[in-house]
């Protein structure tokens, strides 16, 4: 319900694009870690709890953790210790923008803003909307195809082989499920207008404010602040140096 939520869905990502492409860019520790401590602080600002982000971010945290302790056991650097960090920082910094970005964006929203305010396709964009919105369903799906093989037996109990074939299998399981699923879900698509190139409605506008402008120009001077800062400190160093 904060102010986040409420800005514009293409405002959003492009904002999250901006920051995650230069911290992409930059090889450096600090300048991720600047552009993560400014997201954070924005999250807070635009009504986003550390206990939702939390939340829907652990998986997030636990692979920055695993590749951090990774590069730490098996890096030959002088200071292990510090490329260690600055990995897990940047990967943070990368990625906690998109995460907010699924966060605080409901899907039809997305596609009518890509639609209206980003003149994409709009095939690509209710694609996109179908897809977002059958993402939860592969979750349960995954959940009910684990539950219904253990009530027959199947179970892979403490063998690391079985439990690596059992779960390609039910990979493969929720592959073909997923298959079928969109296969049917294009069709009633197309039934229902869905591919027509004529002319179209807009049922629900998607207005581009000052404030959307603003989050856009605040994710450039974030990004530049902290190119700024690192290199005052001697620090920056570009991904393809």
């Amino acid at each position: 319900t904060g102010r986040l939520v409420r800005a514009n869905p293409v405002a959003k990502v492009l904002a999250a694009f901006v920051l995650g492409l230069g911290v992409a860019l930059s090889d450096d520790p600090v300048t991720p870690a600047l552009v993560l401590g400014a997201v954070v602080v924005a999250l807070a600002a635009g009504g986003v709890t550390m206990r939702v982000l939390l939340m829907r971010s652990w998986p997030l945290l636990v692979s920055a953790a695993s590749l951090g302790l990774t590069t730490l056991l098996f890096s030959d650097t002088e200071q292990p210790w510090l490329t260690a960090l600055s990995v897990t920082v940047r990967v943070l910094a990368i990625a906690l923008p998109g995460v907010v970005v699924l966060v605080t964006i409901d899907p039809t929203d997305l596609a009518d803003s890509l639609v209206q305010n980003a003149r994409v396709p709009a095939r690509f964009a209710y694609a996109s909307l179908a897809a977002l919105r059958l993402l939860p369903l592969m979750a349960v799906e995954w959940r009910t195809i684990g539950l219904a093989r253990r009530a027959r037996g199947v179970d892979a109990g403490r063998n690391p082989v079985a439990y690596l074939r059992l779960f390609a299998g039910t990979v493969f399981t929720l592959l073909v499920g997923a298959v079928r699923r969109g296969t049917r879900l294009a069709v009633a698509m197309d039934a229902r207008g869905f591919d027509a190139v004529g002319p179209r409605t807009i049922a629900r506008p998607q207005v581009v404010r000052r404030s959307d402008v603003a989050l856009v120009l605040g994710a450039f001077a974030v990004l530049a602040a902290a190119v700024l800062a690192s290199s005052a400190l001697g620090t920056f160093r570009p991904f393809w140096a």
